[in-house]
């Protein structure tokens, strides 16, 4: 075979003249430009490390403040006021240094000693900065003076233009709430969904647990608190994702979409080339740490470390507990087509290809006439399905020979592309057009997508794009901050041809891709079928409603002076009452970013406040002037409780962790276990967008993103979410389970818009005046 033949550097045979060397010069010379690059991004990386580390200094300032000391010494002053002395009469080597050699080490050690206290003092500075939170709790336009010195202060320590990293070692730590504060929130939380006798029941378990076993629990938090960067962050990933043994295809796995209105090209392939090509341009800036990290009020950073993992990542099964790999670096992805996977390089003698030689590789892949190999069709469903049988297969035949290469193959890309035979989109005179488009993108055909990988990008037939992105490396907004670079860099910077394909000239012809061999046995197929069919009834079970609501939008919500986000959840609160006849438990994705290794808190938006305004709309009795001071209880009241959970006063990752501590202890507390056992039967998140801001949607209103979603979390529940695109659009995305006679994602989306609608009505109401 050629490939065998191109792949060997040099062979050797003993003939009677002696040995015979056959050197592979065209292998040795990609081998040697692999290595360079490999050192040049070494130090690279190096050099980005020691920029982040030392902000706000620089390596200038460590030469400032040396060359002034010495100087200083020659002028006969000594600024370190005998301390360089003191170094100089205890550094060794007497004998071999002269005294002027031995003043010069002393000033440098001096000097170096300054610099590096005063990166220590101004972190501490800036930590202490950090912790202060009063700015998100003042009301709009009424900033206090203590805000007004903090928010200057602020500026002045971070004016210097800083890199992704900089502000990674001045994060203060999430803090642990205190044990009290926790409990009574609880207790409030759940007081609207429990009559009187199961509420005192409760509040019995809760006192008790707070009395004796809370106690001793917190101690160990604390202890943990102190030592570990952040005391939930590594629990929440191996507990609530990686020791999951069920699919992690709809149950963890999310989806982003494309813009809603506009696609650049029906190419296929030129789509495929841009966005690749677009992603490893973020990739590296996102290694050389050029991309500014996400701050609040544009000076309060945010948490930057999930951003770590998002290429050359994928999650690896085990029998008990999945882990995550992640490779420093990698220069191939991974493309699937019509079953078939293929290995597609994105270098080539050290350079990065061009989106033209990336489309000309692609239309290899989409050309290829050859059919899958025996087994090789529905193989990704092993991602899909439970994680037991995967990984036992994973050892047994994938542990060794071309299987074993194949998926090393598959795993150690940088990422994961699908080249799908369908079109998908939005289509204005198909209502269910988008439902599809979400479906397609959460699951496919169950094996289409490799659920493991870091994300899986999807092109589409007609050009139209998704994302589908495992969940436990990172959260859905470091995601979205890739796909904004991603979609903004390909329409706005990169570009298409008049005839829609990618710019440049693809120059040489390249090597075609890969084609990744398989040896499947039969007994592995087998495996391969039955995790099909199990993912395969997961995803039929998926009944999906993905819709725009046009009547509104933010820009009217803010007229009426209220909360989006607020607005939302109340109308969800209502549309739900209105479709049950009772409340339920609900979860809403907040951040804790604000804080070293922060990922999500839960902010449980049914309180007493919102179910009291429900009832009074649902009660025809009530005047107006009564539900409007309601909504507005309602909604300060869950703009507190998201900004308590900002700012690490949460309860529901406090009592998690709380309960990880019982279990290691080998304790039972009925509290803990009833708190865990609840069912979130409203599970809704809000999309993040223009995180970046890299382009005015008002001057190009046709690209707002169509946010994405996920599955519903619970059998006979409803997961929601959400985006605010734009001022005047609110895209839904909502999932629910077909086999539950409780739900009906469709009847719900209704219910949900109606709500929104009544809530506009009554904020735009007048009010009568009281006389």
């Amino acid at each position: 075979m050629a490939e065998a033949h191109q792949a060997v550097a040099f062979q050797f045979t003993v003939t009677p003249d002696g040995i015979d060397l056959q050197f592979g010069r065209d292998v040795l010379r990609h081998i040697w430009l692999s290595g360079l690059v490999a050192c040049r991004k070494r130090l690279i990386r190096l050099k980005s490390s020691v920029l982040s580390g030392v902000y706000p200094a620089s390596p200038s300032t460590w030469f400032a403040v040396v060359a002034v000391t010495l100087g200083s010494l020659y002028g006969k002053v000594d600024p370190s006021l005998g301390v360089i002395t003191r170094i100089n009469d205890i550094l060794p080597g007497q004998s071999v240094l002269t005294p002027i050699s031995r003043t010069v080490i002393s000033a440098v050690i001096f000097s170096s000693g300054v610099w590096v206290s005063g990166i220590l003092v101004y972190r501490q500075t800036l930590r202490i900065l950090l912790s202060y939170h009063g700015w998100m709790f003042e009301p709009h336009k009424k900033t206090s003076l203590k805000t007004k010195i903090w928010a200057g202060c602020m500026k002045v320590m971070s004016s210097r233009q800083p890199m992704l990293y900089s502000f990674q070692m001045s994060l203060p730590k999430l803090p642990v709430p205190a044990l009290e504060d926790t409990v009574i929130r609880y207790l409030q939380s759940v007081r609207p969904l429990l009559d009187d006798d199961k509420f005192s029941e409760m509040k019995i378990l809760a006192e008790e647990f707070q009395k004796d076993l809370g106690r001793k629990l917190q101690k160990y938090l604390h202890l943990k608190s102190w030592w570990a960067s952040n005391y939930v962050s590594d629990w929440w990933e191996e507990y609530i994702y990686l020791r999951g043994r069920g699919p992690i295809m709809v149950n963890s796995n999310y989806y982003a979409m494309d813009f809603l209105y506009f696609t650049p090209t029906t190419n296929q392939a030129a789509r495929a080339g841009n966005i690749i090509h677009s992603m490893l341009l973020y990739r590296r800036k996102l290694e050389r740490g050029l991309i500014p990290p996400v701050r609040a009020l544009g000076i309060v950073p945010m948490c930057s470390n999930q951003m770590v993992r998002m290429f050359n990542t994928t999650r690896i099964p085990g029998e008990e507990t999945d882990r995550l790999q992640h490779l420093v670096e990698s220069r191939h992805v991974c493309v699937h087509h019509k079953g078939r996977y293929y290995r597609l390089a994105l270098y080539q003698n050290g350079n990065l290809l061009s989106p033209s030689q990336l489309q000309a590789q692609i239309q290899c892949i989409l050309d290829d006439p050859s059919a899958p190999q025996p087994g090789e069709e529905k193989l990704a469903a092993l991602t899909a399905g439970n994680r037991v049988p995967w990984a036992q297969a994973r050892s047994s035949f994938f542990s060794q020979g071309v299987n074993r290469a194949s998926l090393s193959c598959v795993e150690r890309a940088v990422f994961f592309i699908s080249l799908d035979e369908e079109e998908a989109g939005f289509n204005e005179e198909d209502k269910s057009s988008l439902s599809v488009y979400a479906k397609a993108l959460l699951h496919g055909n169950c094996y289409n997508r490799w659920f493991d990988k870091s994300f899986t990008l999807v092109v589409f037939a007609n050009g139209k794009l998704g994302l589908n992105a495992e969940h436990s490396w990172a959260d859905a907004p470091i995601i979205g901050h890739l796909w904004e670079f991603t979609l903004a860099t390909d329409c706005f910077q990169l570009g298409y041809t008049e005839d829609g394909n990618c710019r440049g000239d693809p120059a040489l012809p390249l090597p075609p891709p890969y084609r990744l061999l398989w040896d499947i046995p039969p007994k592995c197929r087998e495996v391969i079928e039955r995790s099909y069919i199990t993912a395969k009834t997961l995803a039929d079970d998926v009944d999906f409603n993905c819709l725009r609501f046009t009547d509104f939008g933010k820009g009217l919500i803010k007229k009426c002076r209220s909360s989006p986000d607020a607005f939302f959840q109340i109308a969800l609160q209502l549309a739900h009452f209105r479709e049950k006849g009772h409340f339920c438990l609900t979860y809403e994705a907040s951040m804790t970013r604000l804080f070293r290794d922060g990922r999500t808190e839960t902010v449980r938006s049914c309180t007493s406040q919102s179910s009291d305004f429900v009832k009074a709309m649902e009660d025809p009795s009530q005047t107006k002037e009564k539900r409007l001071s309601l909504y507005r209880a309602a909604a300060e009241n869950h703009q507190l409780m998201y900004r308590l959970a900002m700012t690490g006063k949460g309860i529901d990752r406090h009592l998690f962790c709380l309960y990880i501590v019982s279990k290691y202890l080998g304790t039972d507390s009925p509290f803990l276990q009833k708190v865990l056992s609840e069912p979130w039967r409203l599970s809704t998140s809000q999309t993040p967008q223009q995180q970046q801001k890299l382009y005015d949607l008002e001057e190009f209103p046709d690209h707002v993103s169509a946010g994405g979603g996920f599955g519903p979390v619970a059998d006979d529940g409803y997961g929601v979410s959400y985006i605010f695109a734009g001022e005047n659009l609110i895209t839904l995305h909502i999932s629910s389970k077909l086999s539950s006679p409780e739900t009906n994602s469709h009847r719900f989306g209704q219910r949900i818009c109606q709500a929104m609608r009544d809530l506009a009505q009554l904020l735009q109401s007048p009010v009568t005046p009281k006389l």
